[in-house]
């Protein structure tokens, strides 16, 4: 057996062993149970996820000010269910029934993506951090399955092939964190490319981007690669219905006249598309991320509270 495999038996994976066995488990069980379990799940993450629920309560509180403190601290709690209720829903993406998930979700804007894949200069399909993002990739094979979409690697070498072959399940094609290249080259042979570039972002190609107002160091690289690649840009966002109804996912119309020749202006367009969805489902939006890292005083102290 090979020396790499054995090392994922040792008990520094011990923990791994349980999280993928319950993911397997948990993809077995009906999903009015999935929704209730990753409730619970979310509760208990609420409670001892102390650091999160303060970064959490510090972009609610910067994003919706017109919220009273009960409304604030309701929307954290929901985002919580939320959190764990992706997890439930990743052990389905990765592990359960693809034609059961595709049962669930109802695609709005199917016919937008044949058209812009007609053109055969691939998709960028623009996407934000939502806690659903996992769940959707089945049905989005069902529409087209030449899908490519970057990954960020784990330090867990046994958690990251977990991810990776949960992943290709439904992905065709995953490539390592910023490399822009191999994205280009499968735009160039008529692929989607999932791109979600709305977390913080300090690096080459970011400027500062107005998100609910507040600016915020951003990803401006969209812009960049539909205007070397010539794909068109779609936007890509979904959505859990309340009360156990299913899933949403819109895809938009190819975005006209993009890119314009002026990136801030295409991305603060891409981030004025995203804040609009998170408005519909603000609990399912990833808020526990440091969405503001890098911006100008007086927000770059927020997380220092």
């Amino acid at each position: 057996m090979n020396v790499r495999i054995l090392n994922f038996f040792s008990p520094l994976y011990f923990v791994t062993w349980i999280f993928y066995l319950l993911m397997r488990l948990l993809a077995l069980l009906p999903h009015h149970l999935q929704i209730s379990i990753g409730k619970i799940l979310g509760k208990i993450i609420h409670i001892f996820a102390r650091k999160r629920r303060k970064i959490a309560d510090s972009n609610i509180k910067i994003c919706f000010p017109r919220l009273n403190q009960e409304e604030k601290i309701n929307l954290r709690k929901k985002h919580f269910e939320c959190l764990g209720i992706s997890l439930t829903e990743l052990s389905m993406a990765w592990f359960g029934s693809k034609e059961k998930i595709r049962s669930l979700i109802k695609i709005n804007g199917k016919e937008n993506l044949e058209i812009a894949l007609s053109k055969g200069k691939g998709v960028i399909l623009f996407c934000g951090h939502f806690t659903t993002f996992e769940f959707f990739f089945p049905a989005l094979e069902s529409v087209y399955p030449k899908i490519s979409a970057m990954y960020r690697s784990q330090k867990n070498e046994l958690l990251n092939k977990i991810m990776t072959k949960g992943r290709e399940r439904s992905i065709d094609h995953l490539y390592p964190e910023e490399n822009v290249r191999d994205m280009i080259k499968s735009l160039s042979n008529n692929y989607i490319v999932w791109y979600a570039p709305d977390q913080s972002y300090q690096q080459k190609y970011s400027s500062l981007i107005n998100f609910f107002g507040i600016p915020t160091m951003t990803n401006t690289a969209t812009s960049r690669i539909a205007k070397i690649s010539g794909a068109a840009v779609l936007t890509y966002f979904c959505k859990r219905l309340p009360n156990n109804k299913g899933y949403i996912l819109d895809i938009g119309k190819p975005i006209k006249n993009f890119p314009t020749g002026n990136i801030n202006l295409d991305t603060q367009y891409l981030m004025d598309e995203l804040q609009s969805y998170i408005k519909e489902c603000p609990e399912q939006y990833n808020w526990i991320h440091r969405k503001f890292k890098g911006s100008p005083k007086p927000y770059s102290n927020l997380y220092n509270k």
